[in-house]
């Protein structure tokens, strides 16, 4: 299985969710964010490890996202870093999360945040959680694929 590159717009990663999960489907969702997040994601002040997706009354939340707030906010302001975010999907792409999430071992996480036309967007997936003995798998065959690339890159 070959990964995907991110976007080179990159604001954060959740690496671990690829090596915690097979990943069914993606989406990409825009998310309702304030002043400050806006700017603390200009500056890559974003952790999204232990976030993951709500699905409730029709609308998808994305929880456990870290933005962290710049210093020069505004006083005025009360931040709070991980405050419950609501995610912008069209009704047919959160039906579908919905009824795949519903499945046995199904879940949703957000893989990766990124810029898109000047807007922060998020890359949600639904995933199956791996066992153990797929983590090594994976684990093998990328090793693998690491030492093909040497070999070859070596002959030529």
């Amino acid at each position: 299985m070959s990964q995907s590159k991110a976007p080179p717009s990159t604001i954060a990663l959740n690496r671990r969710a690829r090596h915690e999960y097979f990943i069914e489907e993606k989406f990409e969702a825009g998310m309702v964010l304030l002043g400050w997040e806006v700017k603390s994601l200009r500056a890559g002040k974003c952790n999204l490890t232990d976030a993951y997706i709500l699905l409730k009354n029709d609308e998808a939340w994305v929880i456990g996202v870290h933005i962290t707030p710049l210093l020069a906010a505004s006083t005025h302001v009360v931040a709070d870093p991980t405050r419950t975010r609501k995610l912008l999907l069209k009704r047919r792409e959160i039906e579908r999360l919905i009824g795949d999430v519903q499945q046995k071992g199904h879940t949703c996480v957000p893989l990766a945040m990124y810029w898109s036309n000047g807007r922060a967007k998020m890359e949600i997936a639904v995933v199956k959680g791996k066992q153990l003995h797929d983590k090594r798998e994976s684990e093998k065959n990328r090793d693998w694929a690491r030492e093909k690339a040497r070999v070859m890159r070596d002959r030529g």
